[in-house]
């Protein structure tokens, strides 16, 4: 099937075909910071975006809370145990691999390897939130741009309005999707991807003006690309660009890489106790039995423990 097309954006591009960046938009003809944000501002900045994070996605690897009696903890950890086992199988990458792999291992080995694997998962969720929430909420505050939108677009995270040097230019819509890193999406994903991102820039029946549509990337060292195809060389589209760590922090919150994350380092350490690493936090036994019955019901151990037939967790990772 064609791709639609897509019609160039009419704003100011670098246009030195020698130039790296050529193609690109061209920063140099909007608006700077207008002020910098105060440390202390900052942390305060970072908590709420930690807040605001553990409330969409907890990096805990057990949600028990505080004062919780053994009956509330037993219930817990028996609903956890079903939810690693829906997690054993949505998230099965090679079905035919791991089933010749879990041939004859026992149901406990494999429970405490996949709630290592999911716990690991949702950090990696919980910091995706905290980076986004951090960079929309710094970005309202250094002024430099017209406005910011919440977090949570159809296919981006935020939209940012901002305005050019010239102030008879319209003024240009950022469309702005965060990643934690480049290979948070496979490369058969990013032109759809791109293209998502780009139908809900282009149908935004709220956007007056050009748009260039951002894919931030908050933890891969580097500046800034626009993705091209690799056989053709042809860009996926010229109205999107993908900023890497350099790039993407300083110009929507004026702060380097390293600061940023030097400040979320120290904001940590004075509000909260270090996390365990993911390969040493004990996993409950109640838990693990629990994830047991769910294999067991399922017909996938046999009365010792063991997975005893591939064929079958085959057929139920793929159903």
């Amino acid at each position: 099937m064609a791709k639609p097309k897509i019609t160039a954006q009419n704003y100011p591009r670098i246009t030195d075909e020698k130039s790296r960046y050529y193609g690109c938009l061209d920063d140099s003809s909007l608006v700077p910071h207008r002020r910098k944000i105060p440390v202390v501002e900052l942390e305060k900045i970072i908590l709420s975006a930690i807040e605001n994070a553990n409330k969409k996605s907890s990096r805990e690897a057990l949600p028990i809370p505080s004062g919780a009696d053994a009956e509330v903890i037993d219930d817990i950890l028996i609903k956890e145990g079903k939810g690693l086992f829906k997690y054993f199988k949505k998230y099965c990458g090679d079905p035919a691999a791991t089933a010749h792999q879990l041939h004859g291992k026992y149901y406990k080995d494999v429970a405490i390897e996949q709630f290592r694997n999911r716990t690991l998962q949702k950090e990696r969720m919980n910091s995706g939130w905290r980076y986004q929430f951090l960079v929309a909420e710094s970005a309202r505050y250094t002024k430099r741009f017209k406005s910011i939108s919440d977090i949570g677009a159809a296919e981006g995270d935020f939209n940012a309005q901002i305005q050019f040097i010239d102030k008879r230019t319209d003024i240009l819509n950022l469309f702005v999707s965060v990643k934690n890193r480049c290979n948070t999406m496979g490369g058969q994903d990013w032109p759809k991807a791109i293209h998502a991102l780009e139908n809900h820039a282009k149908n935004d029946k709220n956007r007056t003006g050009p748009y260039c549509c951002i894919f931030g990337i908050a933890m891969d060292r580097g500046s800034r690309y626009i993705k091209r195809e690799q056989k053709t060389g042809r860009a996926h589209s010229e109205n999107t660009e993908v900023w890497l760590s350099d790039f993407f922090w300083p110009f929507f919150t004026n702060y380097s890489y390293e600061e940023i994350m030097m400040q979320m380092l120290n904001t940590l350490i004075r509000s909260n106790k270090p996390e365990a690493l993911a390969v040493h936090v004990e996993v409950p036994q109640r838990l693990v039995d629990s994830f047991g019955e769910a294999c067991r019901d399922a017909g996938l151990i046999d009365e010792s423990g063991k997975f005893n037939d591939p064929r079958k967790l085959v057929q139920f990772f793929c159903q």
